[in-house]
């Protein structure tokens, strides 16, 4: 594990798209397995900034999604669809078939789980995965159980993520109970893996996960056992490390 230490949320959105970059750089043919939330939007908009300069070509780039809310449109405002269009997708030159998400309104989720996971697999797999952090040490949904769900696979939200997320609807009513998620054997499974986190308030689930022990109580812990694993934070979310 890699532990880059950033003065700010600033410096922390930089130093990952840098590493983001980087891959595309390489390899511009990459597989990105992205996230959503408001961690890594700074570093979205670096690598649209540095889109529009000309420094990064993303015209041969697939995306893969880590989850979508159950019961809500792509066009949804609140939806991860919707999201990655208003913070990436719209203000690069990524081909819009070759972006992935799932499908929120599928008429049978299971199907859909069994789908995106083979999209995935035809994909050859996931060269960078990109993962932001729940207080709970949840990554995508795989919120804290008894094991570690391997495939992408329905959730019920716990109370903590659902008041968590609150804050982006009109009332806690309104937001979803369910979602589809990346499973921790797809996540695992990436070829690197940047987590991003930040904020004082993220600084105990980042001990917790980074310098605990295993457990599925704690889902993040797991990304101890993987053998390229980038963790960038500011100095408050890493202070406890």
């Amino acid at each position: 594990m890699k532990i880059y230490r950033a003065e700010d949320y600033n410096s922390m959105s930089r130093r990952a798209a840098n590493i983001l970059s980087a891959q595309v750089i390489l390899k511009p043919d990459s597989v990105l397995g992205l996230a959503t939330g408001s961690t890594p939007v700074g570093m979205y908009r670096q690598l649209v900034n540095w889109y529009e300069k000309g420094d990064i070509d993303f015209s041969q780039v697939h995306t893969v999604n880590l989850d979508e809310y159950l019961g809500l449109a792509p066009d949804h405002d609140q939806s991860y669809r919707y999201f990655m269009q208003q913070n990436l997708f719209d203000h690069i030159n990524v081909r819009p078939e070759n972006t992935n998400v799932p499908n929120g309104l599928a008429s049978d989720p299971e199907a859909e789980c069994r789908r995106y996971n083979e999209v995935i697999a035809g994909l050859g797999g996931i060269d960078l995965q990109v993962l932001g952090m729940g207080h709970n040490g949840h990554i995508g949904f795989n919120e804290p159980e008894e094991a570690f769900e391997l495939e992408t696979h329905v959730v019920d939200l716990t109370e903590n993520t659902i008041q968590a997320n609150a804050r982006f609807f009109a009332s806690k009513d309104e937001v979803p109970r369910r979602a589809i998620t990346m499973g921790i054997k797809a996540i695992m499974q990436a070829r690197h893996i940047l987590v991003v986190v930040s904020g004082e308030d993220k600084a105990e689930i980042v001990r917790r996960a980074f310098a605990g022990p295993v457990t599925p109580l704690v889902p993040a812990s797991i990304l101890q056992m993987h053998p390229h694993l980038s963790l960038v934070g500011d100095e408050a979310a890493l202070s406890l490390l």
